[in-house]
């Protein structure tokens, strides 16, 4: 490839590589001039271009991207269509995400102009998930380099949860309470059928003895997957749950495990079959090592002592997900981004889209994508779906990552996976904006940003009333990302009562959304929506 500046009478059918102001019309980075582009920029007095010509032994960005997304979409991942050098690579079903950490490193070390960022092995996805992104950094990369690349690459897979079937125990001491029991069978259930799988109608319950425990392991059917939730913590091999193990025929893989909050989690096999001694924090829903069996199992990859032994990088979880701090350090502020929801159908602005509607000179999402920049936050990530070309036109050049919601039409609550799924890892919060409020102002977004350091969720307020955006500590994402529906966040703010901070903020913008031709004409004649 040829890169450099080039007499502008010469560049026709050269790709442009810096954006160019030409008669007040912006021409972005990226587009291939034409014998009139040239002919118009030269009359507007532009003497010379930055340009990149692509090679015969060249790979142009998109067609580079897309070949080297190909090699790597294995079975459950699926390619989106490349634009401006990037293709994503996107989960197509629930599961976990499988990939050899060694390849990825192999294939960035071809050539630093082709890169590929993707989850943490074993990460837990659900279809519409963002598990990898390809990104071409020139126009366009040698063809060798790209060939090089491809067969470096190993394919991503998402290990698929499958239905199956589980059982559950509890034991009793004289102090053990009913509502406990009742809990925790709320609390387990609701983690097998996030994973597909099926917890028979009703627990079980037996003194906390061996005997007893023991008694029941080997009466259950052989097709499930055994669950104990033992009243007393499991502290050593010959303790209650891992001697009914062994009492039962099995033998135990496992005691304890490199992961807190989980540390106590006993592993056992019967019959062919997992058995899991639950630690006392799975009886909370917070996530904690328990899960990170779990969903293994539920996946169907065994769980082998020489795998848990394993999972102690990344092992300790966040400190949110705690009921008492490890230690009383001071707490640091963080990166600090904004999604910027922008997938909606428009439904109640007719056949119009509202975020390309112009609002003074230029389309309400680029209002919202500028009030971030102003508030010196980093690029935003935008989440698109709906007439997602129009959209992405919309922000022209503005520095941004648009992600593309395959099933947006779902629920707002999509669009919210999709993007959390996509922001960058250094990101310990974010801020949740909506496409359709041009009136929050750059203030508001800064004054979220300051907030959100060491409290699960910021809202901020206008004499008094709670609006929109709102921002949310990365601990609470997961939380997030399983709402369902249209109710986006709001619907986790019930639990977290007494712990979310309003910041009162000298903005009505954070009430007015554009969601009505009426709403926006009143807006164009500045009249507030509040």
């Amino acid at each position: 490839m040829i890169f450099g500046a080039v007499a502008t009478a010469e560049a026709t059918g050269a790709v442009l590589a810096h954006a160019l102001l030409v008669n007040g019309e912006r021409w972005p980075k990226g587009r291939l001039l034409s014998d009139a582009d040239v002919a118009a920029a030269t009359a507007a007095g532009i003497e010379t271009v930055v340009v990149a010509r692509i090679g015969a032994d060249d790979v142009a960005e998109d067609d580079a991207a897309a070949t080297l997304a190909a090699a790597l979409a294995g079975p459950g991942v699926v390619a989106t269509a490349a634009a401006h050098g990037r293709t994503n690579l996107i989960a197509a079903e629930n599961g976990l995400v499988m990939l050899d950490p060694a390849s990825v490193d192999r294939v960035n070390a071809v050539d630093e102009g082709i890169t590929v960022g993707t989850l943490a092995p074993m990460i837990r996805v659900a279809a519409g998930d963002v598990v990898a992104t390809v990104k071409l950094i020139p126009f366009a990369v040698a063809r060798s380099a790209l060939a090089a690349a491809v067969a470096s690459a190993t394919p991503l897979t998402v290990a698929a949860f499958a239905p199956r079937r589980f059982r559950l125990l509890q034991t009793r001491l004289a102090v053990t309470s009913t509502k406990m029991l009742a809990r925790t069978d709320v609390v387990t259930r609701a983690r097998v059928d996030a994973l597909g799988g099926t917890l028979d109608p009703a627990y079980d319950a037996c003194d906390h003895t061996t005997e007893a425990v023991a008694a029941w392991l080997a009466a259950q059917p052989a097709d499930a997957i055994l669950l104990v939730a033992g009243a007393s913590a499991t502290a050593d091999r010959r303790d209650v749950i891992p001697a009914a193990i062994v009492a039962a025929g099995g033998v135990v893989e496992r005691l304890g495990m490199p992961v807190d909050p989980g540390n106590l989690l006993c592993l056992g096999v019967l019959g062919g079959r997992a058995v899991i001694g639950l630690p006392g924090c799975a009886r909370s829903p917070k996530r904690n090592g328990f899960d990170w069996v779990l969903e293994r199992l539920a996946a169907g990859i065994a769980v082998t002592s020489g795998d848990v032994a394993a999972m102690g990088v990344g092992g300790l979880l966040p400190e949110a997900e705690r009921p008492q701090p490890r230690a009383a350090a001071a707490v640091h502020a963080g990166t600090v981004g904004v999604i910027v929801l922008a997938a909606g159908r428009s439904t109640r602005m007719g056949a119009a889209n509202k975020l390309v509607a112009d609002l003074g000179g230029k389309p309400v999402v680029a209002h919202v994508v500028d009030a971030i920049a102003e508030a010196g936050l980093p690029p935003p990530v935008i989440v698109i779906g709906h007439m997602a070309a129009e959209v992405r036109a919309a922000l022209g050049d503005r520095a941004a990552t648009c992600i593309t919601a395959p099933d947006f039409a779902e629920g707002m609550s999509r669009s919210l996976r999709t993007g959390l799924a996509a922001a960058p890892p250094e990101w310990t919060a974010a801020i949740i904006a909506l496409g359709d409020m041009p009136s929050v102002a750059p203030a508001t977004y800064a004054a979220l940003a300051a907030a959100i350091d060491g409290v699960p969720v910021v809202i901020p307020t206008w004499r008094g009333k709670r609006g929109n955006p709102l921002a949310w500590s990365r601990a609470h994402w997961p939380e997030l990302a399983a709402v369902t529906g249209d109710g986006g966040g709001k619907v986790l703010l019930a639990t977290l009562s007494d712990r979310l901070v309003e910041v009162p903020v000298d903005d009505p913008g954070i009430l007015a959304d554009v969601d009505t031709p009426e709403a926006l004409a009143a807006l164009r004649g500045g009249v507030s929506l509040d």
